[in-house]
């Protein structure tokens, strides 16, 4: 391609992007009306965030938290390509594989054509807010011309890098998967930025400089730390900075141009190759099969547990618990406002995970109903699940405690912590085995619902009821912990509620399979069509 033709591919991939958002536009009214709606919201918040760096400029250490901002901005555009790939249909290259394009113009008239939008405006107002509350002095201003484009490039640079790089995981089955864990990844985050903003509320912006004396070197903050830099009169190291940020950028576009190249030159060997090697995979002896038990036991622990690495609804539930209950203890307990007792939410997170065992499967439940013929058989089947969970929830829920326990200091505790946690870990697996036969719900495959239409009541009832009855099952360990830590000459048996707590989380789970089993075998029928609804 010639050098006028490529300098023309940039205006003609301009238009294209408008054209493709105009068109899109037309579509639909409410697609009109949400996209209009959306870009309001984001520009106002835009200006919000500007004037109230602008309000900031002159506080100690807030170049601190401009750094941290344009830290999360950078890993925003890094994983945003992933969680949303619909939205944006230029970030799949594999569009432009049929016309006669050269990679490097190509990725020159995408770098421009990619700052055409809402995302690339909301950024350049919240860089453009952190340089004049940072600047202070003409060559920290001058630097700051300089700063608030690269930045930006690094930003746009980064998310069409990995979006090149993954395009052929945001087109597969995984990429929807990965879809589906996009409201995870936000809930996670809020939770983190939750706990985050109440410790700098309370002790100010200082608490920031360990970090931001760290994120200031990597780019695309480093832009901004050289803006800061400048105005102190360190011009080396603002130097140094900008150079950082521009390196970043040459690699990124090195690396795109590559991804390009490959996606452009080479075959698409993710659907024959890709299923060979999985089911060579599936057929090799050993691993997880090895070490379960032979019979039903063993196939139906293998198959709660593909459930959890395959199926995106089931990986995103236990994703999220295990994710919340890890967070939640660890992070009051870093606050000082935790107790090691805490940490019982983690087993009470993944004890959740029993109920609406059925459900999981869906219409495949079918399957599974026809190998049922007994009480036996559904006796077995209840208690093949209730041990995948355990497989997972004993060692993490072990070690969440513990973990909570170092941080407090509280050892002393720890016993009983442990104990609580696997009663209450018993008493859920029972009432979920029960729950699972007696008000099963189909969850829905495609979107974010986990409860098919009409089928809101049973569930409720399920989880809710449930969790009460588990509660009110562990208050005779409750009570015991009670006696230990008020009662005179108590402290001396703490350490007896450990095994006191798994023997009777552990009777909690027989007992509460027996009366489960029958009810299963006796309503398979109704089961199977509450699960395939939806």
């Amino acid at each position: 391609m010639s050098a006028p033709a490529a300098a023309a591919l940039t205006p003609v991939l301009v238009r294209l992007k408008l054209s493709l958002l105009r068109n899109g536009l037309r579509q639909s009214g409410g697609r009109r009306t949400a996209y209009i709606a959306s870009a309001v919201v984001a520009l106002l918040f835009a200006a919000l965030q500007l004037v109230g760096l602008i309000a900031l400029r002159g506080f100690d250490h807030v170049d601190s938290l401009a750094v941290l901002l344009v830290t999360v901005l950078g890993l925003g555009w890094a994983v945003m390509p992933l969680f949303f790939p619909g939205g944006d249909e230029t970030l799949d290259p594999t569009r432009l594989v049929m016309l006669p394009l050269r990679p490097r113009p190509l990725v020159r008239a995408l770098l421009v054509a990619s700052l055409v939008g809402i995302g690339p405006l909301f950024t350049l107002c919240l860089l453009a807010g952190c340089v004049i509350a940072v600047a202070h002095g003409g060559a920290a201003f001058a630097v700051g011309v300089l700063a608030v484009p690269l930045a930006l490039l690094v930003c746009v640079a980064l998310a069409r890098a990995v979006a090149a790089a993954n395009v052929r995981l945001l087109t597969s089955r995984k990429g929807r998967d990965l879809a589906v864990l996009s409201g995870l990844v936000i809930a996670v985050g809020a939770q983190l930025v939750n706990f985050g903003v109440q410790r700098p509320g309370s002790s100010g912006l200082e608490q920031l400089e360990p970090a931001a004396a760290v994120l200031r070197w990597l780019p695309p903050a480093s832009a901004i730390g050289a803006v800061h830099s400048a105005g102190e009169g360190s011009y080396g190291v603002a130097l140094a900075q900008l150079a950082l940020s521009a390196a970043a950028l040459a690699v990124l576009l090195v690396l795109w141009s590559r991804s390009l190249t490959r996606l452009m030159t080479s075959p698409d060997g993710s659907t024959l190759q890709a299923a060979g090697d999985t089911v060579a995979r599936d057929r090799t002896p050993g691993g997880l099969a090895g070490l379960l038990p032979p019979g039903r036991t063993g196939t139906a622990v293998e198959r709660s547990l593909r459930y959890v690495l395959r199926d995106p609804k089931t990986k995103a539930a236990w994703v999220t618990s295990l994710a919340i209950g890890l967070i939640v203890p660890l992070f009051n307990a870093w606050q000082g406002t935790g107790s090691v007792y805490l940490a019982c939410f983690a087993a009470g997170m993944l004890g959740v995970q029993m109920y609406n065992q059925f459900g999981q499967d869906t219409s495949a439940f079918w399957m599974v109903a026809m190998t049922i013929s007994s009480t036996r058989d559904a006796y077995v089947e209840l208690r093949a699940r209730a041990l995948a969970l355990l497989l997972i929830t004993l060692p993490y829920a072990t070690l969440v405690t513990v973990l909570t326990a170092a941080v407090l200091g509280d050892w002393a505790r720890l016993p009983e912590a442990l104990g609580l946690s696997f009663a209450l870990l018993g008493a859920m697996l029972a009432t979920g085995a029960w729950a699972s036969a007696r008000f099963p719900y189909s969850i829905p495959q495609e979107g974010y619902k986990n409860v098919a239409p009409g089928q809101a009541g049973p569930a409720w009832i399920s989880l809710v009821g449930g969790m009460v009855v588990a509660a009110a099952l562990c208050v005779p360990v409750i009570a015991l912990t009670v006696w230990v830590n008020v009662g005179e000459g108590g402290e001396q048996w703490r350490w007896l509620l450990l095994p006191a707590g798994t023997a009777y989380g552990a009777a909690l789970t027989l007992l509460g399979l027996r009366p489960a089993a029958p009810r299963t075998a006796g309503r398979l029928p109704e089961i199977l069509t509450a699960v395939s609804k939806g």
